[in-house]
C-alpha cells in the first residue's frame, strides 16, 4: 500500500507538469478518428485513461480487475475507462483479438506512434490517468493486486 502511494506520488509529481490532456487524435478499433479532448469532454464525468499493451501482463491484469467491477462502479460513479493501447505497428493486430477474448467493454484507442504517450511523458505501462473536465486529477503507475480498489475509492472521492 505504501509502495503504491509513493509510486503514485512520485510519478504524479513529474506528470502534473502536464495538467491537461493534449489535443491529439487517435484511431479506435474501427479506424475512426477520436479526439482526446473533444470526444471525452462531458462535464463532471471522470475518464480513466489506462495505457496498456498486449505484451504487458500487469496491464492486462489491471484492465481485467477493473472489468470485474466495471458495471457496478458505473452505477455509482459517472466514469468511463478508455484503454489506450501502445502496441506498435508490429503488435497492434493482436489488440482487437485480445479485447474480444477478454470481453472488455472499454473504448479502445490505438497510440501506435506513441504520440499521446510521449505528450504525457509516460515511460512505463501500465499507466493510468484520471481526467475530469479535461484536467488530469489523478495518476497511477504500475499495477499490483488490489490497486483497482484504490482506484475505486479515488473515483468516489472525485
Amino acid at each position: 500500500m505504501k509502495k503504491i502511494f509513493f509510486t503514485t506520488l512520485l510519478f504524479a509529481s513529474f506528470a502534473f507538469g502536464q495538467t491537461e490532456l493534449p489535443s491529439l487524435t487517435l484511431k479506435d478499433l474501427d479506424n475512426q478518428d477520436i479526439n482526446i479532448n473533444s470526444d471525452f469532454s462531458e462535464a463532471d464525468k471522470l475518464y480513466v485513461f489506462s495505457f496498456w499493451a498486449t505484451w504487458c501482463a500487469p496491464c492486462i491484469r489491471e484492465l481485467a480487475a477493473i472489468n470485474e467491477n466495471y458495471e457496478e462502479w458505473q452505477e455509482e460513479i459517472n466514469f468511463e475507462v478508455i484503454a489506450v493501447s501502445i502496441d506498435d505497428s508490429r503488435t497492434k493486430k493482436r489488440v482487437n483479438a485480445m479485447v474480444n477474448g477478454k470481453g472488455w467493454p472499454y473504448k479502445i484507442l490505438l497510440d501506435t506512434n506513441h504520440d499521446l504517450k510521449r505528450a504525457l511523458s509516460i515511460i512505463n505501462v501500465p499507466y493510468l490517468i484520471v481526467v475530469k473536465n479535461n484536467k488530469i486529477v489523478h495518476i497511477a503507475n504500475g499495477y499490483t493486486e488490489g490497486a483497482e480498489e484504490e482506484l475505486y475509492q479515488t473515483l468516489k472521492g472525485l
